[in-house]
């Protein structure tokens, strides 16, 4: 995947989303930062072509979404999906109320993803 420069007003949106997270997003973050999920490195809030993903693990070519309810059977989330799929990523999305509820599998299940790039997410 080419390094592609960002604009400045995307990467200045980035950094605000960084500041503003969610609390299922600042949750999941705080396991995620510093390799600290099983030595996986992780970026959150990265400009990926047009959109800005809440975090990435590059080696993997694995976004992860932490969505609301807003989200639910969102075409332009599976506009997004596509798009970010034929750009090499594989999108692994949870729902706030899972990363809040059950951190734990919600991590297991981030590290099965990022350590077998055979898996393809469900939603």
């Amino acid at each position: 995947m080419p390094h592609q420069p960002v604009p400045p007003a995307k990467r200045s949106f980035a950094r605000s989303l960084r500041r503003d997270m969610t609390e299922a997003e600042d949750r999941l973050w705080h396991e995620l930062r510093d390799r600290r999920l099983d030595r996986i490195k992780f970026r959150r809030q990265v400009p990926v072509g047009k959109y800005i993903a809440d975090f990435v693990c590059l080696e993997a070519g694995l976004i992860i979404e932490i969505d609301g309810s807003q989200h639910a059977d969102s075409d332009s989330d599976r506009i997004r999906g596509v798009e970010l799929k034929a750009m090499g990523f594989r999108v692994l999305r949870f729902w706030n109320e899972d990363v809040l509820r059950d951190l734990n599998a919600v991590c297991d299940t981030i590290i099965a993803y990022a350590r077998d790039a055979s898996l393809q997410p469900w939603r």
